[in-house]
């Protein structure tokens, strides 16, 4: 042989053993890692043979369970080691899910994974002692070169710390929902303390403004300044405690279809008197068609308000507000406010929805609080939708809002016969009808009597309790009853509720006049029967607005409406 040749059997001899070498690292090395895993103690493994006794028991499983390898390999099946109740179950589960019989035992636990289906359960393994942990235990079955089962194996891993954070996490969300509830009753609470004495400083204030003989210029001055601190204060009020109840997810919302012809309309009159006081003409859209859209009314009107109101507070001398609808896809309308004020440079915009943040505005004479913005953004969020603005210095802005379209509504028929009442003052009846007034404060009765002593057609009668009140409801049968919520004896939500139920007084509307002013307790107040519900303080304009329309329905004796509107 050549020497060459002798040099190619050498290099191949030599890559041959390399090869082998190579071989034979990695089967070290994957024998290693086999001898790792099975002498692990961070979890267990335990391996079966095809009808589910135990055959492999390593260090992990000994460590975890208290079993030494050969008081369980040969001996016992897994089901042996954990919850038997939790092995009944799981048998239940399956007979209901495969529609038929599954024997609890190890049959149960191993089901899905002769079916070619790993299955990964929560279940508590029993230890030797007696003691109990949760564990997390996933289960594969083994197959030879066939593809026949030839046995089981269950790799565990003890859940106690995840379970620890599990109850702790809950014990957590049980405290803070406690500690929610009891905000939310704090500012329900603090809405009606608040409101009450600025009930009656409002109240009073409105009476010498229009009351005879005519304050003088003075008193007139006096009185307006009275009048305008005090609603900039219950703006306040009311402000601070939507905020906080959005911020701690206790605002609730009743998101149904509305007609945004009626909320503008509504709108409209709402403003026409600070636009036309300022010379700022406001423009309505007019629809063609109905137009509804998926929100809470309430919360709607407010947003839109709100946008409007600013509109006119920060336009221009002689200037314009134009309320536009337009439609950005087949789903989704935007609704447009658009004044021809200063306009906002990128800085501002960037600081639009910080609460308490004025953009500069303090030193201004108009009154505001900075969170104006800031809860029209959350509302219209809550209910699905989006705000943005856009702004030319010098020019104006333009906020928008868009909403989800809906499907038209029918209005309840017997709101739709009412409707008329909206638009215009029921006119005197020589007759003199009865108003029931239930209220124990007497500030606030003696304010709803020098109000009702301007109504001819109006006699007044009062019970300082709801028990009084409903035997005075029954023996007079008055066409309007007016009750507060927080009585004494029974509550105002009790007593509407009674006289509801009775056919003597079934027909009565009953209107509430409450200082509870937060959209979960109005909503109560609705849902407990009341034809209308007010808030305090007292706008005369309307409470004599919902005193013509609880006549004008107390003349039909009909049932009250199934869903009546929220006064708020």
């Amino acid at each position: 042989m050549s020497p060459i040749s002798n040099l190619s059997v050498l290099d191949a001899i030599a890559k041959a053993d390399g090869i082998e070498v190579k071989r034979q690292e990695a089967l070290l090395k994957t024998g290693a890692l086999q001898t790792a895993i099975l002498t692990s103690e961070n979890f267990s493994i335990i391996a079966t043979d095809e009808k589910g006794i135990i055959q492999l028991f390593n260090v992990g499983a000994e460590r975890m369970l208290g079993y030494m390898a050969a008081e369980v390999v040969n001996k016992i099946n897994p089901s042996d080691i954990h919850d038997p109740q939790e092995v009944m179950a799981r048998a239940q589960a399956l007979s209901v899910e495969l529609a038929t019989t599954i024997t609890p035992g190890f049959e149960a636990l191993a089901f899905k994974a002769s079916r070619g289906i790993e299955d990964i359960y929560e279940l508590t393994y029993i230890c030797k002692d007696g003691s109990r942990f949760p564990a997390i235990v996933s289960i594969t079955a083994l197959r030879d070169d066939f593809g026949t089962v030839i046995g089981y194996l269950l790799i565990g891993t003890d859940n106690s710390v995840r379970k620890q954070v599990e109850v702790a996490l809950k014990e957590a969300m049980a405290v803070a929902e406690k500690a929610n509830l009891a905000k939310s009753d704090f500012l329900s609470s603090m809405s009606h303390e608040l409101r009450t004495p600025l009930s009656a400083i409002l109240g009073f204030a409105q009476l010498i403004e229009s009351g005879t003989p005519q304050p003088t210029p003075s008193q007139k001055r006096s009185v307006d300044q009275i009048l305008q601190a005090g609603w900039y204060l219950l703006e306040l009020i009311n402000e601070i405690l939507d905020l906080a109840l959005i911020e701690s997810g206790r605002l609730s919302l009743s998101l149904e279809p509305v007609s945004l012809a009626e909320v503008m309309l509504e709108c409209e009159t709402l403003v026409e008197s600070q636009a036309a006081k300022r010379g700022i003409r406001v423009t309505f859209p007019q629809f063609s068609l109905p137009c509804f859209v998926k929100a809470d009314r309430t919360r709607l009107k407010q947003v839109l308000i709100n946008l409007l109101s600013n509109a006119i507070k920060y336009n221009t001398s002689g200037g314009t507000v134009v309320l536009k609808c337009v439609n950005v896809s087949p789903q989704r309308i935007r609704i447009c406010v658009e004044d021809t004020g200063e306009g906002l440079n990128p800085a501002k915009i960037a600081q639009l929805f910080q609460p308490f943040n004025r953009l500069g505005q303090e030193a201004n004479t108009e009154q505001g609080t900075g969170i104006g913005l800031v809860m029209t953004k959350r509302l219209i969020e809550l209910m699905g939708g989006a705000i943005g603005v856009e702004s030319i210095v010098g020019q104006g802005s333009v906020f928008w809002i868009e909403m989800d379209l809906t499907e038209e509504r029918e209005l309840h028929p017997v709101l739709t016969s009412l409707a008329p009442a909206l638009q215009s003052q029921v006119p005197t009846d020589p007759r003199a009808h009865t108003l029931l007034y239930v209220e124990d404060n007497p500030a606030n009765l003696m304010l709803v009597e020098d109000l009702i002593a301007r109504r001819s057609d109006i006699r007044l009668l009062s019970a300082r309790d709801g028990i009084s009140g409903i035997a005075m409801a029954k023996a007079s049968q008055p066409d309007i009853i007016l009750m507060d919520i927080n009585l004494p004896g029974i509550s105002g939500i009790k007593a509407v509720q009674i006289l509801c139920a009775d056919p003597l007084t079934a027909h009565i509307p009953v209107v509430a006049l409450s200082a509870n002013a937060i959209p979960r307790d109005i909503e109560k107040g609705m849902e407990a029967g009341f034809f209308r519900y007010l808030t305090k303080p007292i706008r005369i304009n309307e409470f004599m607005d919902t005193l013509d329309l609880a006549l004008k329905f107390s003349k039909t004796k009909s049932p009250r409406p199934s869903v009546p509107e929220k006064t708020a």
